[in-house]
């Protein structure tokens, strides 16, 4: 039999702003984490993402290369970005030219175990626990649900 080849979840190459508090273990590589941020355990956050100042990102998020995140935002319990709709009928597998990015406004708040696919979220917004957002808001509210749909003004 053979044997596994083994990786350590690390902390590499990450512009930290001042205050960020991490609580490991965690995957955060080759990405920007603004002021004043928390990151909880068992979080990946990949290279390319940009985290604003004074949000929070809860254990078990995967956070994907080609997000954004504003300021002021909180981002629930096992939320998932995704970047790649497998526009090809499966995985891009490589070819990262298919891979799309999120843009999240600020004073946003994704509650637990939502997923969000490649969209633009604007400025002070509630997604919902287990919303799957599909398409991009522009107008401030409250949105859950699959597929994710304003539910309320704010």
């Amino acid at each position: 039999m053979g044997e596994p080849v083994l990786y350590q979840s690390k902390i590499v190459n990450v512009a930290f702003g001042e205050n960020v508090k991490v609580v490991e273990p965690v995957n955060i590589y080759g990405c920007a984490i603004g002021d004043n941020c928390f990151v909880g355990p068992f979080v990946e956050i990949q290279k390319d993402v940009t985290i604003g100042k004074n949000t929070k990102v809860q254990s078990h998020t995967f956070v994907c290369e080609l997000v954004t995140i504003g300021d002021d935002c909180f981002i629930g319990h096992g939320v998932m970005f995704i970047n790649d709709l497998f526009a090809k009928g499966g995985p891009a597998r490589g070819d990262k030219i298919l891979w799309k990015e999120t843009k999240i406004g600020n004073n946003v708040s994704i509650g637990s175990n939502a997923t969000i696919l490649p969209v633009t979220i604007c400025d002070n917004v509630v997604i919902g626990a287990g919303a799957v957002v599909t398409k991009s808001i522009d107008k401030p509210g409250v949105y859950a649900g699959n597929p994710a749909k304003k539910i309320k003004e704010l």
